[in-house]
C-alpha cells in the first residue's frame, strides 16, 4: 500500500495529520480512512470479476496488451527500441555492426557473393544491387 513512501515521509505524514487533526480526531479519522480503502478495493475486485465473467476469455486477450505497456513502463527507452523495433539487434547503438547475426535476406550478401561487410580493394567498384535500383 505504502510501496513509493518510505518511512521519513510516513512520519512527517503522521505528525502532520496529529498537527492538523488533533489527537482526539486522529484515531477516527485513521479508522475512516481505513475504512474506505477496504471499501475501495472491494469494489476493484467486485468490478475486475464482473469482467472475467461477462467477457469470458476474451478478458486475457484485454489484459495483453495492459501486461505489454506495463512491461514497457519498465524499461529505459534504448531498451524498448531495440526490443520493439531493432528485434534485439542493438548494434546502432553500440557501433559493434561486426557482431550482430548475419540476416538470411538478400542484404546479407553482396552482388559478387562476397559478405557486405568486407571492405572494397583499392580501385574496386562497389557491387550494384539490381532489386535496389
Amino acid at each position: 500500500m505504502f510501496g513509493n513512501i518510505g518511512w521519513g515521509e510516513f512520519m512527517i505524514l503522521l505528525v502532520a495529520a496529529l498537527v492538523i487533526l488533533g489527537p482526539e480526531r486522529l484515531p477516527g479519522a485513521v479508522t475512516w480512512v481505513t475504512k474506505a480503502l477496504r471499501q475501495v478495493r472491494e469494489y476493484a475486485g467486485g468490478a475486475t470479476q464482473q469482467l472475467k465473467d461477462e467477457l469470458g476469455p476474451e478478458f486475457e486477450d484485454l489484459r495483453k496488451p495492459l501486461s505489454d505497456l506495463n512491461e514497457l513502463r519498465g524499461m529505459t527507452p534504448r531498451a524498448a527500441i531495440t526490443k520493439h523495433l531493432l528485434d534485439g539487434d542493438d548494434s546502432i547503438f553500440t557501433g559493434n555492426f561486426d557482431d550482430r547475426k548475419p540476416s538470411s535476406g538478400p542484404a546479407s550478401g553482396g552482388a559478387a557473393g562476397r559478405p557486405a561487410s568486407s571492405p572494397l580493394a583499392d580501385g574496386e567498384k562497389p557491387p550494384i544491387d539490381f532489386d535496389a535500383t
